[in-house]
């Protein structure tokens, strides 16, 4: 069965060979074992098919968050440039 396709960032060329590479070390350093060229192609696919959408929805949360507290601050310093009378 073909799973539905995401939508995924680009790469640059350096990019994506820098996380091929780090995909070969992760493998020779835990499982001892040497992964070939498609297999690290593919490794790469997966990760950034299923990682991508979480990590930025991740992202706009966070920023949603920041964004939110300067709000609440913003407001806060506002009632207090009001003067007493």
């Amino acid at each position: 069965m073909k799973r539905e396709s995401f939508k995924t960032i680009k790469l640059t060329d350096k990019e994506k060979e820098l996380l091929r590479e780090e995909i070969s070390a992760f493998y020779l350093d835990i499982r001892g074992e040497q992964i070939g060229i498609i297999e690290k192609e593919q490794l790469l696919d997966l990760f950034a098919e299923n990682l991508v959408p979480l990590i930025y929805n991740r992202a706009l949360d966070d920023a949603r968050k920041w964004y939110q507290q300067q709000q609440d601050n913003m407001e806060t310093d506002y009632y207090m440039l009001y003067k007493e009378l």
